[in-house]
């Protein structure tokens, strides 16, 4: 099943953009998940393991690397094109 996901990253922390863009950069580097950034969000889209996978990696290292950070993530039943 094909799925997307829009999330964004709201660090509580002063070096929030250092942050955000490393966020970034490591989901731009799936090879299996299409990934659109923009200045509000991050669209990811592809089969449903790869991008909960994707999503679940993030979100745990970034966690660990962030003192306090928020995510807040929608996820639609379908595929989009990006």
């Amino acid at each position: 099943m094909q799925i997307s996901v829009e999330m964004s990253l709201y660090p509580l922390d002063d070096a929030y953009l250092e942050i955000i863009t490393k966020t970034v950069e490591r989901l731009a580097k799936a090879s299996n998940v299409k990934v659109k950034t923009n200045n509000m969000s991050t669209q990811l889209t592809g089969e449903f393991d790869d991008v909960m996978s994707l999503v679940k990696d993030e979100v745990l290292q970034t966690f660990q690397e962030t003192e306090k950070a928020v995510f807040v993530c929608k996820i639609l039943n379908k595929g989009i094109d990006l």
